[in-house]
């Protein structure tokens, strides 16, 4: 492909384009995390798919099970769907109550705290990186 071609494609598609450098995903850091999960899916094709239709058809159930199934690490170990619903308030106190329970039985297992079961109040990908910005920031002021 050539670049003023596909730049043609993607604006007569009514695509807005994405100029990141390589290795440099701020603009599109979510499209890349869900890609990234999208690949290493079991059920990810390692030859492709044989028709659209079977593509369509993948992706859909991709993506149902990403949000209602799925648990994600930055909420709290539960689905999209739950968090938008509020239900992981309820999920994350029971979490809390069964570990602190079983670290009451068993003192020896534990080293230290229970993991934290708190709900995020804000959700962001790649938070070190707002960091970074932040820190880099200051020190040009300075």
């Amino acid at each position: 492909m050539k670049g003023s071609s596909m730049l043609t494609t993607l604006r007569w598609l009514g695509i807005r384009p994405s100029f990141s450098r390589p290795g440099v995903s701020d603009d599109n850091a979510h499209v890349e995390s869900i890609f990234r999960t999208l690949k290493y899916r079991p059920s990810y094709p390692s030859r492709g798919f044989q028709s659209l239709e079977l593509a369509r058809a993948w992706v859909s159930d991709f993506v149902r099970w990403y949000n209602f199934e799925h648990l994600h690490s930055a909420i709290g170990f539960v689905s999209p769907d739950d968090r938008h619903h509020g239900r992981d308030i309820e999920l994350l106190e029971r979490r809390k109550v069964v570990y602190e329970a079983a670290k009451q039985r068993h003192p020896r297992r534990w080293s230290g705290a229970t993991r934290s079961w708190h709900r995020p109040r804000i959700v962001r990908l790649n938070p070190e990186r707002a960091t970074q910005l932040r820190t880099k920031a200051k020190n040009m002021v300075a």
